[in-house]
């Protein structure tokens, strides 16, 4: 019985999925600038609800919450910020650029998820979205049920955590440089540079 129902819908998903290819191609294309529609965010949660096995919704988080926050957010400043930002509203560049774009994960649609479905994500990705799947050791996974407990405080993160983690983001070579820069000119050495760019 199942089989049947998981075959009519994705007869029905299919269906939808290719009138909206149609209307996108229609549009102007695939371009992933525009916000995706409601169709499309309906039909994305319900494949991720539907594609999610039902033991990893059961799962319990094995690790002590209190003694793993610091660890687990600098874990998400150096490997998760870049596309879901330090404070996990998914307003920064790369998030931004996605399609779809990366969630707002202090909101109820990520937050209302099991500890076990935050961790089945975190470790095996989700499809045709920008979520890859970190998984594949046992140390890993240790590291994905930390950052369960940090997605959970998300929602609570005050304003000295995240200008705390902004010391954590992984830096381009050009602010790098730029940092040396800045750290020569407080020490009253100005960088080579100084001395040439405000010639006329």
């Amino acid at each position: 019985m199942r089989k049947i129902i998981l075959l009519t819908f994705g007869f029905l998903l299919l269906i939808v999925v290719g009138g909206l290819v149609f209307l996108k191609t229609s549009a102007g294309g695939f371009s992933a600038r525009a916000d995706p529609t409601f169709p499309e965010i309906f039909a994305a949660r319900t494949a991720r609800s539907l594609a999610m096995p039902s033991n990893a919704r059961e799962r319990i988080n094995p690790v002590n919450k209190t003694t793993v926050l610091d660890e687990a957010m600098e874990h998400w400043a150096d490997h998760c910020a870049v596309c879901h930002g330090n404070d996990g509203a998914g307003q920064v560049q790369m998030g931004r650029q996605m399609y779809p774009h990366a969630p707002d994960m202090r909101k109820e649609p990520t937050q209302t998820l099991t500890d076990g479905e935050l961790f089945y994500i975190i470790e095996n990705g989700i499809r045709l979205s920008g979520m890859p799947a970190w998984g594949g050791s046992k140390v890993g996974e240790q590291a994905s049920w930390k950052l369960v407990h940090f997605i959970r405080h998300l929602p609570d993160l005050s304003a000295d955590e995240i200008a705390q983690m902004e010391k954590l983001n992984p830096k381009s070579p050009d602010e790098i440089e730029q940092e040396k820069e800045e750290e020569q000119f407080l020490n009253g050495d100005a960088p080579p540079e100084a001395h040439t760019q405000h010639k006329h």
